[in-house]
C-alpha cells in the first residue's frame, strides 16, 4: 500500500499522507476487530483489508463524516463478511466439562476452532483517559471475548461500540445503515446474551500493582523451579488448566497437579518470558531441549487472576504461530 500511498497523497487535503491518516487508527481498529473475530490473525488482515479499501475509496469520501467513523464501517462490513457462515470460536471451556487428569488428550482441533490470545500493545491503547483505557482492558480479557462470540455478527457490533467504545445509538444506527430503535433492539438482546454467559470476574493486567506484580514473581519462580506446592498454593481451589488446541482441560488444584506431574512433566525446568495478552499478565514459555541444551517454545501462558490469586493457566500451544506474534525469541540458548 505504501508505494501506491505516495503517489496517491498529490490528491488528498493537508500536508498529512493518506496513509498516516489512516494508520493513526490502526490499534483501536485491531482491537475492535479482534473482539468482533476472536482471532489475532484474522483481526489484523481484515484491518489491512479495511485500511486498502479506504485508501482506495479516500477521493470519494471527501470528509462526508468523520474519519474514524468512516473506517469503523468499512471495518464492521470486512469483519461481517469474515463471519458470515463461520462457527463461533471458543474455549475448551465452552465444549465439555471439565476432564480429569487421566483423561486422554485427545485430537488437536483446528485453529478456527478457538479464541486466540492477542498482545495488548497491537490492540490497546497506551494513554488517554484512564477510564477508557481499563473499559478497553476489561473488554479483551479472553472470557469477554469467549462471551461476544455467542452473539450474532451485528448483535456483537452493536454491543462493542455502544458498551466498549461508548458510541451513541444514533451513530451506530447510521454505521450499520439501519434505525435507531433497531440499535436499542439488538443491544438488550445482546446484554441479555451477555449476562446469562456468566463471565467469570478476573483482574486486568496492573503493571504498577505491587501485589499483583509479587504473586507473578512468586509463580515464575515456582513454575521454573518446579515446586509444585508453591505453585498449587498460588492458585485458587477451582482455577482451570486449558491446552488450546486441544478439548481437555482440567479445574481444581488435584487434577492440575497430577497432570503437571504426569502428561505435563515435560515442562519441568522451562523458562517464562513476561509479555501481555488480552489485558493479563502473560508468558512464553520454554521447556528444555536435550539436544542443544537451551529451550524451545512450548506454549503461550496466559494468566488470570482473581482477588489475588491464578484463577486460570490458559496455554496456547500454537507457538509456531503465536511466538512470532508476540515478539518472542523463537529459542533461548543456554
Amino acid at each position: 500500500m505504501s508505494e501506491a500511498v505516495s503517489a496517491h497523497d498529490t490528491a488528498t487535503s493537508g500536508s498529512d499522507p493518506v496513509e498516516l491518516r489512516l494508520e493513526q487508527h490502526r490499534t483501536e481498529l485491531t482491537g475492535y476487530c479482534y473482539r468482533m473475530l476472536g482471532s489475532a490473525f484474522e483481526a489484523e488482515d481484515a484491518v489491512q483489508e479495511t485500511m486498502v479499501r479506504a485508501w482506495k475509496a479516500y477521493d470519494r469520501f471527501e470528509g462526508r463524516s468523520a474519519l474514524r467513523s468512516w473506517l469503523y464501517r468499512i471495518a464492521t462490513n470486512v469483519c461481517l463478511d469474515i463471519l458470515g457462515g463461520k462457527e463461533r470460536r471458543t474455549r475448551p471451556m465452552d465444549l465439555s466439562s471439565p476432564q480429569t487428569a487421566a483423561s486422554p488428550l485427545g485430537p488437536a482441533l483446528p485453529e478456527v476452532t478457538w479464541i486466540e490470545p492477542m498482545p495488548d500493545s497491537r490492540m490497546l491503547p497506551t494513554d488517554g483517559d484512564p477510564a477508557e483505557v481499563a473499559v478497553a482492558r476489561e473488554s479483551v480479557r479472553l472470557a469477554f471475548i469467549a462471551a461476544l462470540q455467542h452473539l450474532a455478527p451485528r448483535q456483537r457490533a452493536v454491543l462493542i461500540l455502544r458498551e466498549v467504545l461508548a458510541w451513541k445509538a444514533g451513530e451506530v444506527a447510521e454505521l450499520l445503515d439501519t434505525t435507531v430503535a433497531s440499535v436499542n433492539s439488538a443491544l438488550q438482546r445482546a446484554r441479555a446474551t451477555i449476562a446469562s454467559s456468566d463471565i467469570t470476574s478476573t483482574d486486568t493486567a496492573r503493571p504498577m500493582d505491587e501485589e499483583q506484580q509479587a504473586l507473578l514473581a512468586r509463580y515464575v519462580d515456582a513454575f521454573e523451579r518446579y515446586d509444585l506446592d508453591s505453585l498449587t498454593s498460588l492458585l485458587h481451589e477451582d482455577a482451570t488448566l486449558s491446552m488450546p488446541p486441544y478439548e481437555l482441560w482440567l479445574r481444581g488444584h488435584p487434577d492440575i497437579l497430577e497432570w503437571l506431574t504426569g502428561p505435563g512433566h515435560g515442562c519441568r525446568g522451562s523458562r517464562l518470558v513476561a509479555v501481555t495478552a488480552n489485558g493479563s499478565p502473560a508468558f512464553g514459555q520454554y521447556r528444555p531441549d536435550a539436544v542443544s541444551g537451551g529451550h524451545e517454545p512450548w506454549a503461550l501462558q496466559v494468566i488470570e487472576v482473581s482477588d489475588g490469586r491464578i484463577a486460570a493457566l490458559n496455554s496456547f500451544l500454537d507457538t509456531a504461530r503465536l511466538f512470532p506474534l508476540f515478539g518472542l525469541p523463537p529459542r533461548l540458548d543456554p
